[in-house]
């Protein structure tokens, strides 16, 4: 028998979208790893890795939420380095970024999938 690769359809609840404030981040712990989770103000939701690479600690749940050049980003409460909330780019240095990850709401749950692949 061949072993089976894991599915990419594992999706791991959150919370409720309700309890999610808008432009505010929360931390959770998605397949092992701390994911920051952030509801923008159109309600899309976004789902990063929650450490920071400059600040080395996980704080980006921490950060304030804006836009630049029409870019939805958080800033990182430390150092203030801006993260890309669809990609995981630093957009303040191109050498550096933090995963993003797969996101859906189904009947009011936020559902957090697996890591994004590397964008070209």
């Amino acid at each position: 028998m061949t072993p089976r690769a894991p599915s990419r359809e594992e999706w791991h609840p959150v919370c409720r979208m309700a309890e999610l404030e808008v432009d505010r981040g929360v931390a959770a712990l998605v397949h092992g790893q701390s994911v920051a989770i952030f509801r923008g103000s159109d309600d899309t939701v976004y789902a990063l890795g929650n450490h920071d690479p400059f600040a080395k600690s996980s704080m980006i749940a921490r950060g304030i939420v804006g836009v630049r050049s029409g870019v939805p980003f958080v800033a990182s409460p430390t150092h203030k380095h801006a993260f890309d909330l669809r990609t995981g780019r630093c957009l303040d240095d191109v050498h550096v970024s933090v995963p993003a990850y797969d996101v859906k709401v189904v009947e009011g749950v936020i559902l957090v999938g697996h890591r994004k692949s590397a964008a070209a």
